[in-house]
């Protein structure tokens, strides 16, 4: 076929599989025409793979130039791939000036004045990609060209685009996440987020997103991680789509089923409980945006949220319920200040959620918060664009932050070592508690990366024992089941002659070592 065309992006990793790019394959018969939908290919990398080995698969994709053929690529470009993205377009456009480069993405939907990426391409699309994308492949090959550079997205209706799901390959089914939503939009105005641009929330047809997720189903599909910015918003939706889900655990009880869903805290009327209630164990997450709870942070980024209810809820759900909660604090919000953070988190932490993630502010191209006018908040003007100093943390409180978090990933947000951390965050403050672990590891160790599970386990025996002078009994003990729990089967220094020996292999090694050598040493046997 003379045309080709190309969707590509880098994710952050192979187990994402991006459904931007999904929603433009699959509206491109609709909106582009049969004969574009039959040269229209997909190609998804990582951003840790060389920029010309993505420039080499993309032109082995595209063929060779050829007279009256388009040549065209559809990138989509993030926050986390703006960068490597443009490295890829950069060499493609050097070995292949025919091809025809087009640009979408939240990263390119604003402030587009002096992005080098966008210099680079030959157009972008800017908003909604789903009807707009196909339409300028259409023009592209058959004409008028627009005049354009930048061309604004189109939002069709959502009756209007067709649904994405059975773009996913088998492949993906088995090996990636798979990516779903029932609604675009957030009717929240938070100032931080480019959600807060959205004038509400548009859900699609449920009837005929759920004959797609059973579709999916039927395929063999068993993650799902729904991307609604507002999952709980319409409460007769959200019931429907659970009570999908049990009906298939009923089906199938003995097989694994995962689904991740973002709530809104403050909202969880008692039918949505009951519902959520019934999931048994292993099977719901549920990602819970808190970001601050003081109410003047909350004022200055115009964020709604009952405090109360949001408490109320997250002590039901951990009690209650079998789902798990992964829970969100940012740190680097106007006005937000260490302590205040601080006393956020401790409120949090006694809430009792399985996770807290701890976020640092970025500024996102065309948010409200970017285009204040905010002198005190600066920011790194490279992406990911995260928050160098507020009027309310120094730079120095934010480098501390930012290896906090990394620690805090490492010894809470890992699993490995619960009893441990009950150990270490017993006090007044438990943030406080922690920042001092954090400040100690780094003075002593000078790296947030590189740590592994039996270092860790070291140096956490040591700042308890030592700087925290807890007996050394309880400390080990709290480390030795947290580290055979984790199945890890090494041999930390703190551990030794105390690990069972199915969790000393390199014991046992070094013994089958010497047996061997004994062996090979011994006369041969007549």
């Amino acid at each position: 076929m003379p045309h080709r065309i190309v969707l590509a992006t880098l994710n952050a990793k192979y187990i994402h599989a991006s459904l931007g790019l999904r929603y433009l394959r699959a509206n491109m018969a609709r909106y582009g025409g049969a004969d574009l939908d039959a040269c229209t290919s997909l190609q998804e990398f990582t951003i840790h793979r060389a920029p010309q080995d993505i420039v080499d698969a993309l032109v082995a994709a595209l063929g060779p130039a050829q007279t009256g053929a388009a040549r065209i690529v559809g990138f989509g470009v993030y926050i986390w791939n703006v960068v490597p993205s443009a490295a890829v377009i950069t060499l493609l456009k050097a070995q292949r000036p025919d091809v025809k480069v087009v640009l979408g993405g939240p990263e390119v939907s604003h402030e587009l004045a002096g992005q080098a990426i966008v210099a680079l391409a030959d157009y972008v699309i800017t908003g909604w990609g789903d009807v707009s994308f196909p339409k300028l492949c259409r023009a592209l090959v058959h004409g008028p060209r627009p005049l354009m550079k930048v061309i604004a997205g189109e939002q069709p209706a959502l009756d209007d685009i067709a649904l994405p799901y059975a773009q996913y390959s088998d492949a993906d089914l088995a090996q990636r996440v798979l990516y779903v939503e029932a609604s675009r939009g957030c009717p929240f105005k938070c100032e931080f987020c480019l959600s807060a641009l959205d004038k509400t929330a548009w859900a699609f047809d449920l009837d005929a997103f759920l004959a797609e997720l059973a579709a999916l189903y039927a395929r063999g599909a068993r993650t799902f991680k729904f991307v609604d910015r507002t999952f709980n918003l319409k409460i007769d939706a959200s019931v429907q789509i659970l009570e999908f889900f049990l009906a298939r655990l009923a089906e199938r009880p003995q097989e694994a089923l995962f689904v991740h869903f973002e709530l809104v805290p403050d909202q969880l009327p008692e039918r949505l409980k009951t519902c959520i209630s019934r999931f048994p164990a292993g099977v719901l997450q549920f990602e819970i945006g808190i970001q601050s709870l003081n109410p003047a942070v909350q004022h200055a980024i115009s964020r709604r949220q009952d405090a109360d209810k949001t408490e109320a809820n997250l002590r039901w759900l951990v009690t209650a319920s079998h789902a798990h909660l992964h829970t969100d604090l940012i740190f680097g919000l106007p006005g937000e200040s260490w302590e205040s953070f601080g006393h956020g988190f401790d409120t949090l932490w006694s809430w009792g959620p399985h996770e807290i993630q701890l976020g640092v502010l970025k500024r996102l191209r065309g948010t409200p918060l970017a285009t204040k006018a905010l002198p005190a908040m600066v920011f790194d003007p490279a992406p990911p664009y995260t928050v160098v100093q507020t009027d309310a943390v120094s730079a120095d409180q934010v480098r501390a932050f930012v290896r906090l978090a990394r620690y805090w990933d490492l010894v809470a947000n890992s699993g490995r070592f619960g009893q441990t951390l009950a150990l270490l965050l017993d006090a007044p403050s438990p943030f406080l508690a922690f920042a001092a672990f954090a400040d100690w590891l780094w003075r002593s160790q000078q790296r947030t990366s590189g740590l592994t599970p039996e270092l860790l386990v070291d140096v956490l025996f040591d700042y308890l024992c030592q700087e925290r002078a807890l007996p050394l009994a309880a400390v080990r003990g709290a480390l030795l089941a947290d580290y055979v729990g984790s199945g890890a089967r090494a041999s930390p220094v703190a551990l030794l002659g105390h690990l069972p020996r199915q969790a000393t292999p390199a014991a046992g090694t070094a013994v089958r070592n010497t047996e061997r050598q004994q062996r090979h040493a011994a006369p041969a046997t007549p």
